[in-house]
């Protein structure tokens, strides 16, 4: 086996893991419009994906949140990270001119 194959296989590898890891984080979100007016949650709760990433934002550590809120875990707070860098990596912004200002 040459390194050629060697550095192949690890950077499968790699990405591999990087897609269990995202596929991983999809399946610890929600969105059931009778709960939370259908905003994204961590699967089983109450607790938004907004709710997480705003109080993170504030400055609340992971261990603030998983004293806060028992039903929650590490990887459903990485989970909701992953979810919030996809839908704002996907969001499209469209510039209008609407004819007023300079």
């Amino acid at each position: 086996m040459g390194k050629e194959t060697i550095a192949l296989n690890l950077s499968f590898w790699y990405y591999y893991q990087q897609w269990r890891e995202f596929m991983n984080a999809y399946d610890m979100i929600e969105t059931k419009p009778e709960v939370m007016l259908g905003k994204p949650i961590i699967k089983g709760t109450r607790i938004p994906v907004d709710l997480i990433v705003r109080k993170l934002g504030e400055g609340a550590s992971f261990e603030d949140l998983l004293d806060g809120y028992p039903k929650l875990s590490r990887e459903a707070i990485q989970a909701a990270l992953i979810y919030a860098a996809d839908m704002i990596r996907n969001e499209t912004t469209i510039f209008l001119k609407t004819g007023t200002g300079n």
